[in-house]
């Protein structure tokens, strides 16, 4: 005897299926934070939860990244690269990475916080160093940086500070903002020519958009050379300053 076929609806095939439609659309959101060693200047002193690491480990939240007398840099999982100078300290989170002290050069699509605020990016260079007591300074090289003051890591409610490309914004350890100006040409030549830049060989994601930007923006100043970005006709290397 023929079965007859079911064509109507069915909820318990529906309510079989949701876990799994749930768990697809999910899984992205629910995977490890992380970043991977890419390149290490200055000796050996890049260390992961403390232990010495090399090029191409791969470190996964919540661990921490640290330097010593080296620089280094990182791919995140976002596709941004971070550039780390010495004696710096981050953590990895689920949202963004947490700098602790020292200063690191984020370059694409990463978000990164302070004890006391969340800095949201959309594909931009931008630097931010924190010091010993959690003062921090941010510096949007290109793009745009929004700042959202937090309280033990949670929003505070308080209105975010967009800073602009070309601007600078310092924090007291608490979060509240103490100057909002612009950068001059010295400060772009400053950190172009600094530990930022200086003997890195791995390109950065964002660095056409950097490019772009002072061209367009900061006449006069440019990225500096590199083995893999020779100096272009009429184009002048950013001296070393320091």
């Amino acid at each position: 005897m023929a079965v007859p076929l079911h064509l109507g609806p069915r909820p318990w095939a529906a309510a079989a299926l949701l876990p799994l439609l749930l768990g697809l659309a999910a899984g992205p959101a629910r995977a490890r934070q992380g970043a991977t060693v890419q390149e290490i200047l200055d000796g050996r002193e890049l260390y992961i939860d403390q232990r010495q690491a090399r090029v191409q480990q791969r470190a996964v939240a919540p661990q921490e990244i640290s330097t010593g007398r080296s620089r280094g840099q990182l791919l995140f999982t976002t596709g941004a690269a971070g550039r780390l100078t010495r004696f710096s300290l981050l953590r990895l989170g689920s949202g963004c990475f947490q700098l602790d002290r020292g200063k690191i050069l984020v370059s694409g699509p990463q978000s990164g916080c302070t004890r006391s605020a969340r800095l949201s990016v959309r594909g931009t260079n931008y630097v931010l160093e924190v010091d010993a007591n959690g003062a921090a300074e941010i510096a949007v090289l290109e793009g745009s940086v929004e700042v959202e003051p937090l309280l033990d890591g949670e929003p505070t409610g308080e209105e975010p500070t967009t800073v602009e490309a070309g601007q600078r914004l310092t924090l007291s350890p608490e979060g509240v903002v103490l100057t909002l100006i612009r950068l001059s040409a010295g400060d772009y030549r400053r950190i172009l020519g600094g530990p930022l830049f200086e003997g890195f060989r791995t390109p950065l994601p964002g660095i056409a958009s950097l490019e772009s930007y002072l061209r367009r923006s900061v006449p006069g100043v440019n990225l500096p050379a590199s083995p893999l970005r020779p100096v272009l006709p009429g184009f002048n290397m950013v001296p070393r300053l320091f």
